[in-house]
């Protein structure tokens, strides 16, 4: 039988890794790689090192994507304090426990605050 893995976010946490860019697994490494998070990985060292590999490209990636789209004025300094905000409220939200009820509630909010923001 094959043996549950415990995840190392709470609900909100992991439903906003579904709607980013990342993997659930790729941001335990990232985590993992900048010492926020000590979890063991139950695949190879290879695999480790190509996610490891993958995680950072993408990291990359997204901070090249971050100052093309504030260069261009796509992304303007109001759109920054809503990201700021938003990441200081998430960052709450992983420090503390959510009644389950709130966790559809509090997602809602964050996916209009997001859309809203990104109004293209």
């Amino acid at each position: 039988m094959a043996e549950f893995e415990k995840s190392n976010f709470n609900n909100i946490i992991k439903q906003i890794i579904k709607k980013s860019l990342f993997t659930e697994r790729q941001i335990e490494i990232i985590l993992n790689q900048k010492d926020l998070l000590n979890s063991k990985f139950s695949i190879s060292k290879g695999a480790y090192y190509r996610q490891v590999g993958q995680s950072r490209d993408k990291l990359v990636a997204l901070f090249y994507s971050i100052m093309l789209l504030r260069g261009l004025g796509i992304l303007l300094p109001d759109d920054i304090d809503v990201i700021s905000k938003l990441s200081e409220q998430i960052r709450v939200i992983n420090e503390s426990d959510i009644f389950p009820e709130r966790e559809e509630e509090v997602i809602n909010v964050i996916d209009r605050l997001v859309r809203q923001a990104c109004n293209v």
